[in-house]
């Protein structure tokens, strides 16, 4: 071949698009297409990372190995913990606001703010499948900082709005955008810690939300006694959270990594014992590829339907706590500026909680028992708040706060798609359609609450507690069917810790059907 042929001729875009014969003539794309199409399968590079880390001796790879965990909990878990603080923080906005004249300015009436309320989770049920699909082909940190950009400004304009259909249609467009942040959560953790750590980090980046609660409602008390402002006190609150998220975004636009591939934190080194950390997870880093057959079985496995089953429960309660708290406690005879402030205990419990249950996810076979002994502060509270009498308020008020509680059995029923559910394709089926759910369940959380029922809403509180008890039960169903496989693949002999081989196996892109060697995580 001349030379001038040899310059002419296609090239692969990759050695992995070589070897599954995907053509290496690609049409001219702009950049939205390019971003979309661009491979992000990072097996390959995993694979063979994996195979570096395997030539040092084993016994330095464990002694770095916690030198780069620390690395990454001190330097990455920090930009999470902000990122999904802002997220929490610009979904209860609008729960703040509520305290100072919000409906009254906008002029609604009836269930409108229920719908308001309910409207960012119809944002969110609409990305909630096109993100995961995007999540499996493009860099998360990229992903997610653009998205921080996005939404500060889309939360800044709910202060431009002056009716229903124009909240209704901004909250709408927020809940779209942040659908991105906690399937991105999940996946990143997934790709830089152990499954035994997993748990723990996750429960420590969504213990934010309570650092949210108390941030956001010493801000709204803080907006609340301003005086002189030219604008109404509720819209200062969304223009202080927006431009604060747009600011952050470009922190994680430079410094967030995709993977433990390109962690900017560590060293070329580091990297390949960050991958040789991760290894014995036995799912990988990523691969984009879409395979029918991980769907289909995705569709045909009886636990998915008992997580997705889950994240309509866990939703429902998620929806009622994070949407009607303001207005339970200002019902107890308490005026909006002490309503405001009543709610920052909140976020103390759920840190602790969080942290707590995180602690405990962590001791062997102890996920569901956490998520279910996670139920129980919520359960005492409602039957608390049904059942004391409304002069003992202060009483009543701290039943609320233990609702707070709730964020850490959601949490760590998030983490496991992320833990037990193998095969990219099949994850990424699997967690879109449990966001689905769990943003279904969001929206019927808030219609719970009928307006003439104030202030104990009886009909909600039932309700809440039958959703618990749900939540409890599934949870013990799917924890013991996985318990009866992973015995049965025992008896059959295959090994529940993975040799060398076997750890290179984990990069294939197997199902956890396929993977004998696979375990669930208990």
């Amino acid at each position: 071949m001349s030379e001038k042929e040899e310059k002419n001729a296609p090239v692969a875009e990759s050695a992995v698009d070589s070897k599954r014969g995907i053509s290496s003539v690609l049409p001219k794309q702009n950049a939205f297409q390019r971003l979309v199409h661009r491979r992000n399968d990072l097996n390959e590079l995993g694979k063979g990372m994996l195979e570096q880390s395997l030539q040092y001796d084993r016994a330095q790879l464990e002694a770095d190995a916690v030198k780069v965990r620390w690395k990454l909990d001190l330097i990455v878990l920090p930009m999470m913990m902000c990122t999904y603080m802002l997220s929490f923080l610009d979904k209860q906005t609008l729960n703040y606001s509520n305290a100072y004249g919000l409906q009254a300015d906008t002029h609604m009436t009836g269930d409108n703010y229920s719908w308001v309320a309910s409207a960012l989770y119809f944002g969110w049920l609409c990305g909630a499948w096109p993100w995961n699909l995007l999540l499996q082909r493009i860099a998360v940190g990229k992903l997610v900082g653009g998205m921080l950009f996005v939404w500060g400004i889309v939360c800044m304009l709910q202060a431009t709005v002056f009716n229903f259909g124009g909240f209704f249609a901004i909250r709408f467009f927020l809940g779209m955008l942040e659908g991105c942040i906690s399937p991105a959560w999940v996946i990143l953790t997934s790709m830089l810690w152990t499954r035994r750590e997993q748990t723990m980090r996750s429960s420590v980046w969504l213990c934010t939300n309570g650092v949210s609660n108390i941030l956001g409602a010493l801000l709204a008390y803080g907006s609340g006694v301003a005086e002189g402002l030219s604008i109404a006190q509720w819209k200062l609150i969304f223009l202080i959270v927006g431009a604060l998220t747009l600011l952050w975004g470009f922190v994680i636009v430079l410094y967030l990594p995709d993977g433990p591939h390109n962690a900017k934190m560590l060293n070329e080194y580091e990297r390949v014992v960050a991958v040789w950390r991760i290894s014995n997870n036995q799912i990988g880093l990523k691969d984009s590829t879409i395979k029918p057959y991980q769907i289909k079985e995705a569709l045909l496995d009886g636990k998915c339907y008992l997580l997705w089953a889950n994240a309509i429960a866990i939703g429902i309660l998620n929806g009622a706590v994070t949407n009607f708290m303001s207005a339970i406690i200002k019902g107890f005879n308490f005026d909006a500026l002490r309503a405001s402030l009543m709610q920052a205990p909140g976020g103390a419990f759920e840190i602790v909680g969080c942290l707590i249950l995180g602690w405990i996810s962590q001791r062997p076979n102890m996920v569901g028992v956490a998520i279910v002994l996670g139920c129980l502060p919520g359960i005492a509270g409602l039957v608390g708040i049904l059942t004391i009498p409304i002069e003992n308020r202060y009483a009543l008020v701290a039943m609320c706060w233990l609702q707070n509680v709730v964020g850490s059995p959601i949490v760590l029923s998030w983490t496991v798609p992320g833990l037990n559910v193998a095969g990219h394709t099949k994850r990424t089926t699997v967690m879109g359609i449990y966001f689905v759910c769990y943003v279904v369940g969001n929206i019927i959380g808030p219609h719970l609450f009928l307006s003439w029922e104030v202030p104990r809403y009886p009909t909600a509180i039932k309700g809440l507690l039958g959703t618990y008890c749900a939540v409890a039960l599934i949870q013990g169903l799917y924890t013991l069917w996985c318990w009866y496989d992973n015995k049965q693949r025992d008896k059959m002999g295959m090994h529940a810790e993975a040799v060398e081989e076997e750890l290179l196996e984990g990069f294939d892109d197997l199902t956890d059907k396929e993977n004998k060697h696979f375990r669930f995580k208990l």
